[in-house]
């Protein structure tokens, strides 16, 4: 449960070293300290030992596109994966939604390559934020030297990836690609969606020679950061700094808490029909029913097509438990129920009927 207390001294993780400096103190003073431990000190203890289980799902559908050009990958261990040893048989996860625009080779070819960049860096797995914003910068750029050659597979592509190493959370985007987080039920804002609307990608654009226009960087893309594109001009060039369009991701990295449920990562399609807490929601009650996290991804996406979607659907989700999330009284602000008596409901329609 969310809010459960630790039951034993073991389970606080005390080891041989704080039951020596415990038995520094003389009893009095012992129980002194004891009765002035709150119970949140004894619970972010338990949460710091927590240790995630991994499981994850994904779906991905048409939606209302004519063909799909969104790509996603699930990798349990990534260092595996591609032959590298694993830093002390601790694995690194990685999930990734790529986004595609103007055709599918940008997505396909980031979702292909990327995962192989990132292990292939010398930082890695130690310095996981310097490695992936490294990689995304230097997938782009090949991908520009693929395109140099093969005109026809010019495209571009949204990026937004997940790694778990350990106890450690880290989510890159770049694009309108979106991860949201459930703590105890409440919906974690995971990454910023980067599209023009927003002002500080707007004051970026501009400062970089580009500009929006009727809500589109540069009359042209509906993102402001995405892989690809090389055949735009004016938005990067290959080796040159900066650029109304990037490549480089933003980054969020928490520790993961027992209070952590699970993780879902959708491509913009989901986010049009669904708001953050409303897919929270919706995700813990499926897992309530059946606790099957693919499951649960293909119905996010058909609820998606059922509520109009009109863009290709993906959807990823990343479970930190084997138990299904437990039922727990979330409270939000609700609505106030209102009522008008019968004269006022007469006195309404008089008043609108002069009108």
């Amino acid at each position: 449960m969310c809010a459960e207390e630790p039951e034993d001294t073991e389970k606080l993780g005390f080891g041989e070293e704080g039951i020596e400096e415990a038995a520094e103190f003389p009893l009095g003073q012992m129980e002194r300290v004891c009765e002035n431990t709150t119970s949140a000190d004894f619970r972010q203890i338990k949460l710091s030992n927590f240790i995630p289980v991994i499981r994850s799902g994904h779906w991905s559908d048409i939606g209302g596109r004519q063909y799909m050009e969104d790509a996603h990958v699930c990798i349990p261990d990534l260092a595996k994966n591609f032959g590298f040893p694993s830093l002390k048989n601790e694995a690194v996860s990685f999930y990734g939604v790529f986004d595609g625009h103007g055709g599918k080779e940008a997505a396909h070819f980031v979702r292909d390559n990327l995962p192989r960049v990132i292990v292939e860096d010398s930082d890695f797995p130690l310095q996981l934020e310097k490695v992936v914003r490294r990689s995304f910068m230097q997938i782009d750029c090949q991908f520009a030297e693929t395109c140099s050659h093969h005109r026809a597979l010019s495209s571009g592509t949204t990026a937004l990836t997940a790694m778990i190493f350990g106890r450690s959370l880290l989510v890159a985007n770049a694009g309108d690609c979106r991860a949201v987080l459930s703590r105890c039920g409440t919906a974690i804002e995971m990454s910023m969606d980067h599209r023009p609307c927003s002002l500080t990608e707007k004051l970026r654009i501009e400062s970089l020679g580009g500009y929006v226009d009727d809500g589109y960087l540069n009359g042209l893309l509906g993102v402001t950061r995405a892989l690809g594109d090389w055949h735009l001009e004016g938005m990067k060039e290959v080796g040159e700094p900066g650029g109304p369009l990037s490549a480089e991701p933003e980054l969020k990295m928490i520790t993961l808490t027992k209070d952590d449920e699970f993780l879902i990562i959708g491509s913009d399609g989901i986010w049009d029909v669904f708001s953050n807490q409303n897919s929270v929601d919706f995700a813990r009650r499926r897992l309530q029913e059946h606790n099957d996290v693919k499951l649960c991804c293909k119905e996010i996406v058909e609820e998606a097509i059922r509520r109009g979607a009109t863009d290709n659907l993906t959807a990823v989700l990343v479970s930190f438990h084997l138990e299904a999330p437990p039922q727990i009284k979330v409270d939000r602000p609700g609505r106030v129920a209102r009522s008008i008596s019968a004269d006022g409901l007469n006195s309404l329609r008089i008043l609108l009927g002069r009108q």
